[in-house]
């Protein structure tokens, strides 16, 4: 495991914006590691929809997020930033959450002032917990953590149903809670974003909802662009779920028409090929372990047949 890697904390506070993809299982966490970011954001919508085929209104529970996390957090260095929803729960809740997700070996977690079930920031119909209520979780949060360096990131969907002058007064009371990272959901414009990052006593972070086109979202910018605004962090839940989805659908239709064509459905421009596969899942790591403790005379029946 490398050393080298920074930490969440540094990550967050480097002069240049830290952009963060969305991981949702194995795949996708180790492509990002790959592609050189120094961290990743676990999404939830992504979890839900990837282990439960089900769209993110709360019917992923503590039990589905923590696995997919702890499956993440095992098979790559880069530090995680896992999103625990509203905790599953009040502040008890959240205080077991926090320790859980802890343990699992993530780098942060981040919860939000939603009612429970929650609904995905870029939908209609977000229910709000009175602030003092999650001033109460974000307590909790920051006493669970076993580790000052575990960052804790609280959300808040105020903008939506209450404007931004409420998600900012929101913001910086889970601030002087304790939170490490301050993030407002589904802002309107760029004067919003501004303005959030501007009145916030702390570094905050922006949600790009690539591939939501949906012209009631926050508009669409670079990293550059939020970077200039004041934001700190930068998170793409979404872009590769719609990525992974939309590549599976043309090969799908690949396939689905060769049974009609005769043709051969392996197309390059489709698919990744069996050795780089393998390359991205770490095979050769698996190879060397082999090689350290099964032996010669196994390792030759184990691959004597070329297979």
């Amino acid at each position: 495991m490398s050393t080298q890697r920074p930490s969440l904390r540094s990550v967050i506070d480097a002069p240049e914006i830290a952009v963060l993809p969305g991981a949702y299982d194995g795949f996708s966490a180790r492509l990002i590691e790959r592609a050189g970011f120094d961290a990743a954001f676990i999404t939830g919508s992504g979890v839900s929809e990837s282990r439960l085929g089900m769209p993110d209104v709360g019917l992923a529970g503590l039990a589905e997020a923590l696995g997919a996390a702890r499956d993440m957090a095992g098979c790559v260095d880069m530090p995680l930033l896992a999103d625990a929803d509203t905790g599953y729960g009040n502040a008890v809740n959240v205080f077991h959450t926090v320790g859980a997700f802890e343990q699992a070996g993530v780098a942060g977690v981040m919860i939000e002032d939603q009612t429970w079930p929650k609904r995905c920031g870029h939908l209609a119909g977000k229910e709000l917990i009175p602030a003092e209520e999650m001033v109460g979780k974000v307590a909790a949060a920051v006493d669970a953590r076993s580790s000052d360096a575990f960052v804790i990131m609280a959300r808040t969907d105020a903008a939506g149903p209450l404007g931004i002058d409420a998600a900012v007064e929101r913001a910086n009371m889970y601030a002087a809670a304790g939170a490490d990272l301050l993030f407002a959901d589904a802002l309107n414009d760029a004067d919003d974003i501004e303005q959030f990052a501007r009145e916030v006593d702390g570094p905050v972070c922006v949600n790009m909802g690539f591939g939501i086109r949906s012209r009631s979202t926050t508009p669409l910018l670079s990293a550059r662009e939020l970077q200039e605004l004041g934001v700190a962090v930068m998170i793409a839940p979404r872009m590769l779920t719609a990525a992974a989805a939309l590549g599976m659908q043309r090969a799908l239709t690949v396939l689905s028409e060769s049974m009609q064509t005769g043709e051969v459905a392996d197309r390059q421009d489709l698919l990744m090929s069996f050795e780089e596969l393998h390359d991205v899942m770490g095979f050769e790591a698996i190879q060397d372990l082999e090689r350290r403790f099964l032996g010669e005379e196994r390792l030759a029946l184990k691959y004597g047949s070329g297979e």
